[in-house]
């Protein structure tokens, strides 16, 4: 997705601190203005208040040199900020260092982050602005002028000048009061503090711990407690037990303590030569709007998220040649020591993995993970010099790779990725699920370190990719054919999907016979990725971003045209059914049928595989809930084939190439056939007593019912047939499936029984009934829906509410037909009652 940061404007207020005319002009043997010129005095008194420097950093100071002179004096803290680096813009970044316990948030996450900068303002003061960049003007346009004027940073702090360098060239400033109050550029975010109940801040229980400073960077550390007054969480209750409410021990005393650390890092002076966003190459971006003299219209200006990455200058000509060469400074990930040192190994590999890609773009040894070194005491896990994999104590079954960034130019600073521990719980299911029908190892709730290390690999890779701009690409495996799924030679050469980045976990098609290794089952970095890095990382040394947009579109154009797989599938897109999560293959329908062929083989041995001593059947229905959970999303991905509509984002030279196109109606009309094959026909496979007697209680419709009826609402939803009709009124009837014919080849299979005069299931007879109910919801909307602006023009005056009276008075003319010849006496009563409401439906007034 596309986010919107903000940039700066070059708008300063340098103010002069008071000295005459003469003074200003008077300069030392080097050509500098001396302190007497500059308005400064380091040795004596001002009248304003500001001391001489040994008065205010006096002997007992100690002091730690870098971006800023960090001074403690007594109990205060004072930044001595070099001239240099007034109105420079840095970003300053927020993550927690410590935090309580059962509030949801772990050391090492990131909390907030702003560019900001230091600028002298009057009367003694200096000012911390924060930088917000909505429109920016080169400084050489008239229109400049208006930019600046119209985008004023707002001062977030000012502070008094309490001395003047020993060189006269820095000023000192008291910091102690800034960081110990809860001031925004460096504290909480409101938005927080509502998600977690905390109130004000609590001065006798908040300090800074410390300070410390480095090359191009400055480091603070303060513990700040907080007032909260959460709401009591209600566990689940349990049966014969009486509810209980639980406390997270954090809130226990009515107050919060967290450790913060704010990392102030120096941006560029020159920002990163600018590559702009392309729609068909997935990388994470920043926009805003640009001015100029020349143009006629306003320039949106899109700008893809990248690390800096240039070959050093005696390597340029190599580079040119197709040579590889180190990168002037490399990308390093550092591993949280917290992490168990057995999965460190694999978490490196993930990492490394990426070297090839980096190789495409003409560099080697450009990414590289690394044992986090412990011993030296100058580096800190929240320091924003260092990218770290931190290793975080949650429940929570997942992992993250975000980025911080200068939002001037797209250019990444570093990266902190959140790997919560029981993310090998996720990768266990998603595997044990997916493949255990093909993988004996996979047979059992704790799988060998080896297996799952590999797993670990993989998802390291994965959020590498993230941290390296790369967005999800959930259309990469529709580039692969199902039948290649199949194919060990194929699979395992090229891999299952293109793409690291997919949410295409393992190769759920392979079936036992394929002989498939682990090649040809887990995901790893593919075509698709190394494109995409040599697309984001080459340089092209154009004079400017408009040239170098140039080069880079011939190179998506020739490409595609040579290699399709290389296709970028978004990571949302609710109507093309190419682009879904957790998905494989060029036919969603054959790749589920195959996935449902697995699954057979899979449910019937859960009692037996996850069987452990002592376990109360709590491993059993784990793991029938994840294949509960594996059968509902094939039955989402074919379910969106039907209405769905392709979107190829092209270029003009791409001639003769929509953008648009219907997604082919026999493979709509396939998608049908295999929901009424595949779910509304009870899968009694599923519903297996041997498991469901021992992990269910049967006072609540079961899970199948569910999803029988959530699948139909929406596949005979008004949206979806309206939808169907416009596609029809566009591409023409003969391209797409019609939307009556549709919803005849559901009826046709929900109803089957009206033709054969079989006995209706319970399973049938609850989904009949919501049949009736959904298409009546069609013909009789909510009044209160149907009076709300746009609701005449999307529900009852279209298509849909003819397709679906018509479907009623056609279904009641068959079931009043089949009522006499039903034997079955349940099926008979059911049909009777289907009879009374599909009339009610036709004339709701009577």
């Amino acid at each position: 997705m596309i986010r919107k940061y903000f940039l700066l404007l070059p708008a300063l207020m340098v103010m002069s601190v008071g000295a005459d005319a003469k003074k200003k002009n008077k300069k030392n043997k080097h050509g500098e203005k001396t302190a007497a010129a500059s308005g400064k005095s380091a040795d004596s008194s001002s009248k304003k208040g500001i001391k001489p420097y040994s008065k205010v950093i006096t002997g007992k100071a100690e002091t730690d040199h870098g971006l800023f002179t960090v001074h403690k004096v007594d109990d205060k803290w004072y930044f001595e900020i070099p001239d240099s680096i007034l109105g420079r813009e840095m970003m300053v970044t927020t993550r927690y260092s410590k935090v309580a316990g059962g509030g949801g948030v772990y050391a090492g996450e990131l909390e907030g982050r702003k560019t900001v900068l230091w600028e002298k303002g009057p009367d003694d003061k200096v000012f911390l602005r924060v930088v917000t960049v909505i429109s920016v003007a080169d400084s050489t346009n008239e229109i400049f002028k208006a930019v600046s004027n119209s985008n004023l940073n707002p001062i977030a702090e000012s502070f008094d000048i309490k001395a003047f360098g020993k060189d006269s060239s820095s000023v000192v400033i008291d910091v102690t009061d800034f960081f110990k109050g809860d001031h925004q550029p460096v504290s909480i975010s409101p938005f927080t503090k509502r998600r977690y109940n905390l109130a004000s801040q609590i001065a006798g229980r908040s300090y800074v711990a410390s300070m410390h400073s480095y090359p191009i960077n400055t480091e603070v550390r303060v513990v700040r407690t907080f007032t909260s007054n959460p709401p009591l969480e209600k566990r689940p209750r349990v049966p014969g037990q009486i509810p209980t409410v639980t406390l997270p021990a954090a809130y226990a005393t009515g107050a919060v303590t967290l450790e913060l650390n704010n990392s102030f890092v120096l941006l560029p002076k020159e920002p990163m030569a600018k590559r702009l966003f392309d729609p068909r190459v997935g990388f994470f971006a920043d926009d805003y709007q640009v001015f100029n003299d020349e143009q006629q219209k306003v320039d949106q200006q899109t700008i893809a998220v990248r690390w800096r990455l240039e070959p050093r200058a005696e390597d340029v000509e190599k580079w040119k040649r197709g040579e590889l060469v180190e990168p002037q400074k490399p990308i390093v990930y550092y591993i949280d020591p917290a992490t168990p040192k057995k999965w460190r190994p694999y978490l490196i590999q993930g990492i490394n993995d990426w070297q090839k890609a980096f190789e495409h773009a003409g560099f080697k040894n450009a990414i590289t993970g690394k044992e986090w070194d412990s011993n030296d005491s100058s580096m800190n896990l929240e320091d924003a010099r260092f990218s770290v994999v931190r290793y975080l104590p949650s429940e929570i079954p997942n992992a993250y790779g975000p980025n911080v960034h200068d939002p001037r130019s797209g250019e990444i600073i570093e990266s902190h990725i959140g790997w919560y521990h029981n993310v090998m719980k996720l990768v266990h299911d998603w595997y044990f699920i997916q493949a255990a029908a093909v993988d004996t190892r996979a047979r059992k709730m704790e799988f060998d370190d080896a297996l799952m290390g590999q797993l670990i690999r993989f998802v390291s890779s994965h959020e590498v990719g993230h941290t390296l701009g790369l967005r999800h690409n959930m259309g990469s495996s529709s580039r692969t054919p199902v039948d290649s799924l199949r194919s060990k030679a194929w699979v395992e050469a090229h891999g299952h999907t293109a793409s690291i980045m997919d949410y295409a976990r393992f190769n759920y098609v392979a079936q036992p016979g394929d002989a498939i290794g682990d090649a040809g089952m887990f995901p790893r970095i593919g075509d698709y990725d190394m494109w995409a890095i040599k697309w984001g990382y080459t340089p092209t040394f154009a004079k400017d971003e408009k040239e170098d947009q140039k080069i880079v579109n011939k190179w998506i154009v020739d490409s595609l045209k040579a290699n399709p797989r290389l296709w970028f599938g978004t990571e949302t897109n609710p109507f093309d059914p190419r682009s879904q999560t957790e998905d494989l293959g060029d036919n969603s329908v054959k790749a589920s049928e195959y996935g449902i062929m697995n699954l057979k083989r899979i449910v019937p041995n859960l009692p037996e595989w996850t069987k452990e001593e002592a376990d109360k059947y709590e491993n059993l229905l784990t793991m029938y809930n994840a294949a509960l959970s594996q059968y509902s999303r094939y039955m989402g991905h074919v379910l969106k084939n039907v209405g769905g509509v392709y979107e190829t984002p092209k270029s003009v030279e791409q001639v003769g190439e929509d953008v648009y196109e219907p997604t082919p109606a026999s493979r709509q009309k396939e998608a049908v056939a295999f929901l009424n094959k595949q779910l509304f026909t009870t899968p009694q496979w599923l519903l297996n007593p041997a498991i469901l007697n021992k992990v269910t209680n049967p006072v609540a419709a079961e899970t199948i019912t569910n999803l029988q009826v959530y699948i139909l609402k929406s596949l005979l939803a008004a949206s979806r047939i309206n939808r169907m009709a416009v596609a029809a009124n566009r591409f023409g009837s003969s391209k797409v499936y019609a939307a009556d014919d549709m919803v005849d080849d559901v009826k046709n299979g929900i109803w089957s029984e009206l033709s054969s005069r079989k006995a209706i299931d319970g399973y049938r007879r609850t989904l009949q009934k919501a049949y009736i109910d959904i298409l009546s919801d069609v013909i009789n909307p909510d009044e209160k829906l149907a009076k709300s602006p746009g609701a005449m023009n999307n529900v009852w005056n279209t298509d849909a509410v003819s397709i679906a009276r018509a479907q009623l008075v056609t279904l009641k003319r068959q079931v009043d037909a089949a009522i006499p010849s039903m034997s079955d006496k349940m099926s008979r009563y059911h049909l009777q009652d289907i009879s009374e409401r599909i009339k009610k439906a036709l004339d709701p007034k009577g």
